[in-house]
């Protein structure tokens, strides 16, 4: 009977230190472990202590890896999905009327959007520094950031000596000011200066401002047929009606020149420009088209020669190819300027001017103040 009390007391022990051992081994942090139970019932204090201290040293093994190999939160979301707007803004001095328009326009930007912006500007070295304080003070003032980069207009300019020097006999007031000429072609080769990853992108005159989100304008990609290259609103002044009066006299039934609410087409204004930027560096097409021979033909079929840089060019686009620009409505470029209304086009001016569409981007060419709202 001592020696059956003996075993009894000694099974006793090792039932309530196997109970211990599954009890440490399923509490820490949730993680459950398999423990085989040994081959032998000859099991000794020895062996369980062993057995708990392998257990803790995987335990704390197991903890550490999980925290060195598992990334932090930050790492592990995808990137912001920024809207990139560009804008150039160069000859500007201290003093000048620009800046308080580049002002406006950033202010305005930043203020509606509820979507991360990357600010691209295109700039020169006396320039870049009354940028840089614009949007410093925007930033400041409206306490909300963006991502800023800048480009020298110089560089971009020596990029795209191709383009600029097939377009300026064509687009350009006075041909052959080299620097004055890119400025007005940059846009024709943004698919190139824009980063790679870039896949659609916006371009805006420093002489508008937002009045809603671009958050908005930018839903305008979904609308672009599969062959659709850019994104332009209709000129609102009767100046395309004036440059191709020869093509518009031998064609006397032509839609081209005619305001767009009697179904014509009065060119296009660049004053806000959508970019596929993926599909331009696709395409093959859009190269032979701003080729030398090309433009040479379009421009002499519809005895075209222009003054107002990238815009002419993609007024002839339209009327050559017009499934790649895709038209946007004219309250994303509501242009102000009444210039051609007072030279011999009073009675038509208005015409061209109607836009029955709820104002989103103000546009102050030809020196129009924008209104304060």
């Amino acid at each position: 009977m001592h020696l059956l009390r003996k075993v009894l007391l000694n099974l006793a022990v090792l039932a309530v230190l196997l109970v211990i051992l599954y009890c440490y081994q399923t509490s820490s942090n949730g993680v459950h472990w398999i423990v085989r139970q040994p081959r032998t019932q000859n099991v000794t204090r020895e062996f369980v202590s062993a057995t708990l201290r392998d257990v803790n040293d995987s335990i704390v093994e197991l903890n550490s890896t999980m925290i060195s190999d598992v990334p932090l939160v930050t790492t592990v979301l995808p990137d912001k999905l920024y809207y990139n707007v560009w804008c150039i803004f160069t000859k500007v001095g201290t003093n000048s009327p620009m800046k308080r328009k580049f002002h406006v326009f950033t202010k305005s930007l930043l203020t509606l959007a509820t979507v991360d912006i990357a600010f691209h500007v295109i700039t020169d070295d006396d320039s870049r520094a009354i940028a840089e304080n614009v949007v410093q003070s925007v930033m400041s003032t409206t306490k909300k950031t963006m991502k800023v980069q800048y480009y020298d207009v110089h560089e971009l300019a020596v990029q795209l000596e191709d383009i600029v020097s097939v377009m300026s006999p064509h687009f350009s007031s006075k041909p052959g000011t080299y620097y004055s000429d890119a400025l007005f072609f940059l846009s024709l080769g943004l698919h190139r200066i824009a980063p790679s990853d870039q896949k659609v992108a916006a371009m805006f005159d420093a002489d508008t401002k937002f009045r809603k989100d671009i958050k908005e304008l930018f839903k305008e990609f979904d609308h672009f047929r599969k062959e659709a290259l850019f994104g332009l609103a209709p000129e609102l002044t009767p100046v395309y009606r004036h440059v191709l009066y020869l093509y518009r006299s031998k064609h006397a039934k032509t839609i081209f020149g005619e305001p767009s609410h009697t179904d014509g087409y009065p060119g296009y204004n660049s004053g806000m420009v959508l970019f596929n930027l993926e599909r331009l560096r696709a395409s093959s097409l859009y190269e032979q088209i701003v080729s030398k021979d090309s433009v040479d033909a379009m421009t002499s079929k519809y005895h075209f020669k222009g003054h107002l840089g990238d815009q002419d060019f993609y007024t002839v686009l339209g009327m050559e190819r017009p499934e790649l620009i895709h038209t946007i409505d004219c309250g994303w470029n509501r242009q102000l300027c009444t210039w051609w209304r007072d030279r011999g086009y009073s009675d038509v001016f208005a015409n061209y001017s109607q836009c029955d569409s709820e104002v989103k981007l103000w546009h102050g060419n030809c020196n129009t103040p924008i209104p304060d709202d």
